[in-house]
């Protein structure tokens, strides 16, 4: 028994619910196993930073009084963390501000009843920066997150505590949210899986600017990051759907179920911010390896939207969803909110005739790996150099926009890593609502062994 919960640090999701539902394993040892894990490894990274420890093991023995084997839960025992801004009855929501420091909820948020109803045992949140608006993870209230396979950069932001204690180990599962890169940033900086869903598909109840209750925003998203795409496949299918009863949500099958039948458009980077060739480099030879394993891989495409043209109307929309209710805020009337609207619906319909010719679009996350933390928000720092170019920070929300902007599901998939030892990756755009066409193409990539393992453990760690 003791080997395998030392195995539980590498065991994904459905894995370890698995051996909870055959009795191989307990759900208090697997929730002691992640605790042991946090309280070893998290002095150094700083990615747990709201802890339910005692709460947690009482929900794993109530899962051990009852479990049987034709327990259909398929996260049964799963010990997780979700990110700071999703609401957790009893524990503290802030987005980093201090004045939110003791707002503490009455309600879970939608996704994480779901959860729990499938049998995942919360340990607590992780770190975020503040307002959620930051490629890094850093605020007054908990501090720095850092990167597990390099200590002076960051991890991501802004689901980077979620990444950060997925790569390290801690735990087998995380959800987080997206809106201009914020899961598939941290997916690609910690070398993890990372899946933005379709804009609307899943519930954003009690993922709120702390002690608000409003509208669902527009671009944002929940999502989860683990360490295969399995998993992330899982979380989404127990997660996603409505709360009114009313409607049903039935996305497509995958459009296919062999590697070889996808057709795959490489994204022409010529006229976007430059990549640095350690991240285009890893890419292209992902694409190649597609290639010589069967699929139709493209590097052409008539129906391509002018990306740099829309990306204006994406980055004016981010920020008036951003600073909706905030004393420096510039509102747009309504008639320019319709325009932008106009603009976006223009741009699904164009994304949508692209994928009549192919399933998979493939882009870079970010032109460069993890960046080394800065004092303050990222998109303020003076231009990094690659390749000897100068790229701005913010030209990076480029890609994030691509799949933000017309609502698109997006899958961050670990690639290799840098000459530096950095993780890096690519994103795999699908159809809207094709969700479970990227996840496909993501678990089918990794079979072929054509990504890199992160579930492997960190051996200095």
């Amino acid at each position: 028994m003791a080997e395998t919960v030392s195995d539980l640090r590498s065991a994904g999701a459905l894995e370890t619910a698995r051996l909870v539902r055959m009795g191989e394993v307990s759900a208090l040892e697997v929730c002691d196993a992640a605790i042991e894990r946090i309280e070893r490894l998290d002095n150094q990274i700083n990615a747990v930073v709201v802890r339910d420890f005692e709460r947690a093991r009482s929900a794993a023995k109530a899962i051990d009084k009852n479990r049987t084997s034709e327990d259909s839960r398929p996260l049964l025992g799963v010990a997780m963390t979700v990110k700071e801004s999703n609401n957790v009855e009893g524990l503290p929501t802030t987005w980093g501000f201090e004045g939110f420091a003791d707002y503490c909820p009455a309600e879970d948020a939608v996704i994480v009843s779901r959860l729990k109803a499938a049998g995942a045992v919360i340990l607590g949140k992780t770190n975020a920066p503040v307002a959620l608006a930051d490629w890094q993870s850093f605020n007054p209230i908990y501090g720095r997150t850092s990167n597990p396979h390099d200590l002076t950069r960051t991890p991501g932001g802004s689901s980077g505590g979620s990444a950060a204690a997925l790569a390290a180990g801690m735990v087998p599962l995380e959800y987080g949210s997206d809106i201009g890169g914020s899961i598939r940033a941290p997916a690609n900086f910690c070398g993890v899986y990372g899946h933005k869903p379709t804009y609307g598909i899943v519930p954003l109840k009690g993922h709120n600017f702390p002690g608000t209750d409003g509208v669902e925003e527009p671009l944002a998203v929940s999502g989860p990051l683990a360490r295969n795409a399995r998993d992330l496949t899982a979380a989404l299918k127990i997660t996603a759907g409505g709360i009114n009863p009313g409607w049903r949500l039935d996305l497509a099958a995958p459009r296919h179920e062999r590697l070889e039948d996808y057709r795959v458009l490489a994204l022409p980077l010529e006229g976007l911010p430059h990549v640095a060739e350690n991240v285009s480099g890893p890419i292209r030879k992902f694409a190649e390896a597609l290639d010589e394993a069967g699929a139709h891989v493209g590097r052409e495409c008539d129906s391509l939207p002018d990306i740099m043209a829309v990306h204006e109307h994406y980055v004016r929309m981010l920020n008036t969803v951003i600073t909706r209710g905030t004393p420096e805020a510039r509102p747009i009337d309504a008639h320019k909110w319709f325009e932008l609207q106009d603009i976006q619906m223009h741009l699904q319909r164009q994304w949508a005739s692209l994928f009549e010719d192919f399933d998979i679009v493939l882009a870079p996350v970010a032109s460069m790996s993890a960046f080394p933390h800065a004092e303050s928000a990222i998109w303020s720092a003076p231009d990094a150099i690659l390749d000897g170019q100068s790229v701005s920070y913010a030209s990076q929300l480029v890609w994030a926009g691509l799949a933000t902007f017309p609502g698109l599901p997006a899958t961050a998939i670990p690639l290799g890593m840098t000459g530096d030892g950095l993780p890096t990756g690519v994103q795999a755009l699908a159809p809207q609502f094709g969700d479970l066409t990227g996840l496909r193409f993501a678990e089918l990539a990794g079979k072929a062994g054509l990504c890199r393992d992160p579930a492997k453990p960190f051996p200095s760690l």
